[in-house]
């Protein structure tokens, strides 16, 4: 069966690497478009986070409208992250535009790179950040990745995922490698911080609501000392992006470092300020206000008509 589920995907990349990149935007837009109208689960999802945080702003009918242009999005988005991965450096530099790269520096000089932590989200075609280390050699860049349940997947998965320059390392088996990949200068360590972290995240609002969100970004950054932003990836057109790395969130205070909740509220607080400038431009399929699964205790051995003890 993974034989064959691997032949069928490599099929679907085949083909959808083959066309020029507008084409398969287009595609994939009508692809999303399509699920909207199939996969109610995740319409249902959408719709509500939506209204959940934007109910008080947009009237029902605007929230239905944003909720279709996000799947369009998230379509036009897969396709199009299917064929930039085929694609050289060269063929995808009229489609992408990398601002504030001048922040990856030293006082602005290329000869001294600046090692930092980025935290970043599913904003866009976010398969494209790990772009940044080809646009910027001087800059290793690297980032983590939860392996697929089907290993033949897997492989096919990060070998198309390896052209970009970029190092990748799973998060559950790769920490000690992680470690010593980030000890040179001129890193460039992005994590994925939008999504529900779970019973080990920390909780803090989001739009107004408590959510799970990780704090790995503010403890790689304070373990290694390291500068802290937010990369964002913005749709401008169809097959058009604009990767914004943002200003400083402190980590330190008065010389002492900040606390870790504190420092992922500022994460959190960019992220909304990304998501309102463009709503249908994040991935609001995923329940990210999903409430912690309550802890379960041990049971405890219970002892049925004990025996008497002879004691009074």
């Amino acid at each position: 069966m993974d034989r064959l589920l691997y032949f069928v995907v490599l099929g679907l990349i085949k083909s959808l690497q083959a066309p020029p990149l507008r084409w398969v935007a287009r595609i994939g837009r009508a692809g999303g478009a399509v699920a909207y109208f199939i996969d109610a689960r995740h319409r249902k999802v959408t719709q509500r986070n939506l209204a959940m945080c934007f109910g008080n702003e947009k009237s029902r009918e605007e929230i239905n409208a944003l909720a279709k242009e996000n799947f369009r999005r998230l379509g036009e988005n897969y396709a199009c992250a299917i064929k930039t991965a085929a694609m050289t450096w060269d063929e995808l530099k009229p489609h992408v535009e990398f601002v504030g790269v001048e922040k990856a520096m030293f006082g602005g000089d290329d000869r001294n790179p600046n090692s930092m932590v980025v935290a970043i989200g599913h904003f866009g075609n976010f398969e494209l950040y790990g772009r940044f280390a080809q646009y910027m050699p001087t800059i290793r860049g690297a980032t983590t990745y939860r392996g697929l349940r089907q290993p033949s997947l897997n492989r096919l998965m990060q070998s198309m995922r390896e052209k970009s320059g970029c190092s990748f390392f799973e998060r559950r088996t790769d920490a000690a490698a992680l470690r010593a990949w980030m000890k040179p200068e001129g890193c460039m360590l992005g994590l994925l911080a939008d999504q529900h972290a779970g019973t080990g995240g920390v909780r803090i609002p989001f739009f107004g609501h408590e959510c799970s969100a990780t704090a790995s970004p503010a403890v790689f950054a304070l373990r290694y000392d390291c500068p802290l932003r937010t990369g964002i990836c913005y749709r401008v057109g169809l097959a058009q992006w604009r990767i914004e790395l943002g200003d400083e969130i402190p980590t330190r205070e008065a010389g002492k470092p900040r606390p870790v909740v504190a420092i992922t509220r500022d994460v959190n607080a960019a992220f909304e300020v990304a998501v309102r400038r463009d709503p249908a431009n994040w991935f609001w399929v995923h329940n990210r206000w999903k409430p912690d699964k309550p802890k379960t205790l041990p049971a405890r051995p219970c002892v049925q008509n004990p025996e008497p003890t002879g004691k009074t």
